[in-house]
């Protein structure tokens, strides 16, 4: 963990260090937003969007994935089930 420290401005402005923007991608213009925890004050960098859609299409892909794979061994269970005494669909 680094830290650096800057005074602010009289108007509550803060300039974020090079090396932090450089490292987390803020660039002017960039929203950033301040989250209040406990006796902190946390700055995010903005979601990078085309990054977050991949990771919902990522799960969406691996969600369809696993549905077939149940799909497959729920008909195998209710094929051997079918059998067991007792046992109706």
């Amino acid at each position: 963990m680094s830290e650096h420290k800057r005074k602010v401005g009289d108007r509550g402005q803060v300039t974020i260090p090079k090396e932090l923007r450089d490292r987390r991608g803020i660039e002017g213009g960039d929203e950033i937003e301040f989250v209040e925890v406990n006796d902190e004050i946390i700055i995010k960098p903005p979601t990078d969007k085309e990054r977050l859609a991949e990771g919902y299409r990522k799960r969406a892909e691996r969600s369809r994935e696993l549905a077939e794979e149940m799909e497959e061994a729920s008909s195998e269970a209710t094929g051997h089930l079918g059998d067991a005494p007792g046992w109706s669909e």
